[in-house]
């Protein structure tokens, strides 16, 4: 493996790092900290950490239509709660992190948390098993048990490499976003002034050029730097591509829950809940990046928001072939007469799922990656983590609005006394209703990414990029 640090020559002081410092506050030696031996310890947390997210929502749906008894449509509305609010929740950390604990204190914070919630579940769920069968509830129990201890593990191999951690050092003395707020909070106040036409001239969002303006009655310190401005045009340029791939968003929530819901009705010859976004993963790198270098000339293929529109594109694709599949189902259960049965199997095999499984892997390849690159490249580099929490509020808005949809749909399809589109009988619902409206809804969502996507305009780079 290529070394990548700087050789230290012998007798000579250690190379400090510039702008970081170690966990003591003291100067952070290159050859002592940072490179693989901290990505080590940030790997195995993020891995322990998935093992504990994906084990409890993988089945949650069943378990609260199970053991809990809840409706489909109530316990599809409390998964996209759940998803939902824990995909908001790292706002709330990236604000902690970027202003005042730092990145390492507010990690050691969450992690803490989230175990005594898990704790706590799972004490109520040990409670229930006294009420239950024992043998469903202690599947259960152990089940969400293995993600506590996974979260339990993440925190401690995440402490034990604190000594090779370098903390940044927060420049210019103020929160950045103190200082994002000051640039919108003196724009609205000069917003009757007029600029001079020397001014600063920008192609988007010249109205933030006036908390350049320093009132007649108010102090110097009071006005807002160059590079402030600049701070804040460049998160709000964030906010068309985020509120455009919201419905991205509402597709994804549909995987852990009616996807699911679909496969426990049908055959199951393998694991219901199949994903393959590894498989696809080389036919990006080994296949579509070659031929598009070739095309476009960029050494990535294609830039960061082609990638997030093309995964946008592939989803339509998804959730098309749900409802097929989903109407190939409901026919399928009708001619064999398994209609007024909610828990016979349908003759139909679960490998139906696989395309549509398959699809969205591929689009998460192209969308997920490419919104967690886009939103933490054209942040100021001290929002990073606020960047990568933007990116994750997307999912977690999504879900709230898938939660929204299915909640209103339900009481509105529900009218009269008839089964609604999320009835408890899936034999009788009608999902597949839900999901031609999500690809209706897609197309939309498409298209005005793609109006926003070609008025981008590339943070640190100044010009505009086509789509």
């Amino acid at each position: 493996m290529e070394n990548w640090e700087t050789e230290e020559v012998e007798g000579e002081s250690p190379l400090p790092v510039l702008e970081a410092v170690d966990y003591r506050g003291g100067a952070s030696v290159r050859s002592k900290s940072g490179s693989w031996r901290s990505a080590g310890f940030i790997i195995g947390v993020e891995v322990a950490e998935r093992i504990a997210y994906y084990g409890i929502q993988g089945n949650l749906i069943t378990y609260l239509t199970g053991p809990l008894h809840q409706t489909t449509a109530t316990a599809a509305e409390n998964v996209n709660i759940w998803s939902g609010t824990a995909s908001l929740l790292p706002l709330f950390g990236a604000f902690l992190a970027d202003s005042l604990l730092g990145r390492y204190r507010t990690i050691i914070l969450a992690s803490f948390i989230y175990i005594l919630v898990i704790i706590l579940s799972i004490s109520c769920m040990a409670t229930l098993s006294i009420l239950n069968y024992i043998q469903d509830n202690l599947s259960w129990v152990l089940g969400f048990g293995i993600p506590c201890v996974a979260m339990i593990i993440a925190l401690l191999v995440f402490m034990l490499g604190t000594v090779t951690y370098r903390f940044n050092i927060q420049q210019r003395g103020k929160s950045p976003f103190l200082r994002i707020g000051r640039v919108f909070v003196a724009a609205i106040r000069n917003r009757r002034s007029t600029l001079s036409s020397t001014a600063v001239k920008a192609e988007q969002f010249e109205f933030l050029n006036k908390a350049l303006l320093v009132p007649e009655d108010s102090i110097e310190d009071e006005s807002c730097s160059l590079s402030e401005v600049e701070e804040a045009k460049a998160v709000l340029r964030l906010v068309p591509i985020w509120a455009t791939t919201l419905v991205y968003a509402v597709v994804f929530a549909q995987v852990p829950t009616f996807f699911t819901k679909q496969g426990i009705t049908m055959e199951r010859t393998i694991f219901p809940g199949f994903d393959i976004p590894a498989a696809s993963s080389p036919i990006y790198d080994r296949l579509f990046v070659p031929m598009a270098r070739a095309i476009t000339g960029k050494p990535s293929g294609i830039t960061m928001l082609q990638r997030i529109g093309t995964g946008i594109s592939i989803s339509i694709f998804t959730i098309v072939f749900a409802a097929l599949v989903e109407m190939k189902r409901l026919k399928t259960a009708q001619e064999s007469g398994v209609v007024d049965e909610p828990n016979a199997t349908v003759p139909m095999s679960i490998w139906w799922l696989i395309p549509q499984y398959f699809l969205f892997g591929v689009s998460e390849v192209f969308t997920m990656v490419g919104l967690q690159e886009f939103f933490y490249d054209q942040v100021p580099n001290e929002l990073r983590s606020m960047g990568l929490a933007l990116y994750l509020s997307i999912f977690g808005v999504g879900s709230f609005i898938s939660g929204f949809l299915i909640s209103v749909i339900e009481k509105l399809s529900g009218k009269d006394g008839q089964d609604s589109w999320f009835a408890n009988n899936l034999n009788k619902a009608h999902v597949d209703y839900f999901y031609w409206l999500l690809a209706g809804l897609s197309v939309m969502g498409l298209a005005l990414f793609i109006c926003s996507a070609k008025s981008y305009i590339y943070n640190h780079q100044g010009i505009r990029r086509e789509l």
